[in-house]
């Protein structure tokens, strides 16, 4: 369907973990909240409150580093559960509109209200209703995009939080375009970001100008994706199924490991309990990946796929551990040690259609 013809809701809950703990916690509301582990013992911030992001405490921060820049900050241990449950009902509510419901976290979700089970023909409207009932039913803001593809509607959906609600009608979205900075383009982060400003791109419609083998030059594979982009582009498609990228597990430690028998022995759990996860589930993978951080905070990733996908223990902590030989663990201390499961099959060895998971 032309994206003229479609109407793309994304539905973002804002600061979902934190606004959880609030709604829970009247003695929270108004303050400065941050949801993760203790600063004493190395934990990083899952998720911040508006108050708390005031103060620069931002997610995956070192939570040492958002007490020094809030000293007031309340820190609250996550529950998962809580947040799931919170989840499945803000879903619910999505589905109860369309079936078109394509979830991307536990927080945030894409959907095509081009033809809905409201029999509302305005997507504004519907992203309204849809705020409001979560607004009523569970006590949390949600801030919506309405716009006629997957990418505008994401950036709209950022525009104005909390409680946002931004719409991009076909004929607005030249112009909205033209406002973007080159970071708004899927895939650019900040090292990407430097290498297109290198070669003068500073906005998101700069990228037009360029040819794509200057850009490829710069950029590899996704130049034809940024060009594509930059013209509001974007024909992907809701889609209720996603299959799930990976399952895995990771440990922040307390004291930096520096001791490379006892590396091996904590992927050796960690790899367990990702082939534990996978037996759960009946699946299995033909990619083992180890993901490594330094004391220093550099982060590197390493893997290794199989002949056939598996789920043996044993050979999953085999080769999360040969993975470790192909680092510098041995010479430089370790904080951070994850193991994952990709390419994931059913026990058919057919791809498998759901979500990924970060196992806890």
């Amino acid at each position: 369907m032309p994206d003229a013809l479609r109407r793309i809701i994304h539905l973002d809950m804002d600061a979902f973990y934190a606004s959880v703990e609030q709604r829970d916690n009247p003695a929270l509301r108004g303050k400065p909240v941050a949801v993760g582990g203790s600063p004493q013992s190395r934990g990083v911030v899952a998720a911040s409150s508006y108050e708390a992001r005031e103060f620069g405490v931002r997610s995956a921060m070192p939570m040492a580093r958002a007490v020094r820049l809030c000293p007031g900050l309340l820190i609250v241990r996550p529950d998962f559960a809580r947040y799931r449950a919170a989840s499945q009902r803000v879903m619910a509510i999505l589905r109860s509109c369309t079936p078109l419901v394509e979830p991307l976290s536990l927080d945030e979700a894409y959907l095509d209200v081009t033809e809905n089970l409201w029999g509302e023909p305005l997507a504004t409207r519907v992203a309204r209703r849809l705020k409001a009932q979560i607004r009523d039913e569970l006590g949390l803001t949600a801030s919506a995009g309405v716009a006629p593809n997957k990418f505008l509607a994401k950036i709209a959906s950022g525009w104005k939080k909390p409680d946002g609600l931004t719409v991009i009608p076909p004929g607005r979205v030249e112009s909205f375009l033209q406002e973007l900075p080159v970071e708004a383009l899927w895939g650019v982060g900040p090292v990407t970001a430097r290498k297109l400003r290198a070669l003068g791109i500073q906005k998101l419609v700069d990228v037009r100008e360029k040819d794509e083998v200057t850009l490829q030059k710069a950029v590899g594979s996704l130049a034809a994706s940024l060009k594509r982009l930059s013209w509001g582009n974007d024909p992907r498609e809701v889609k209720p199924d996603r299959p799930w990228k990976s399952i895995s597990a990771e440990t922040t430690y307390a004291v930096d490991l520096e001791k490379p028998d006892d590396m091996k022995a904590e992927l050796r759990a960690l790899a367990h309990r990702v082939a534990a996860s996978l037996q759960k589930k009946n699946l299995l993978a033909r990619t083992v990946t180890l993901k490594l951080r330094y004391a220093d905070f550099t982060t590197v990733t390493r893997n290794h796929t199989g002949a056939a996908p598996t789920r043996d223990p044993a050979e999953f902590a085999a080769r999360a551990v040969a993975l470790l030989d192909r680092t510098d663990a041995a010479r430089r201390p370790v904080r951070l040690l994850g193991v994952g499961a990709h390419g994931l099959l059913d026990e058919a060895h057919t791809p498998v259609h759901t979500p990924s998971l970060l196992d806890p």
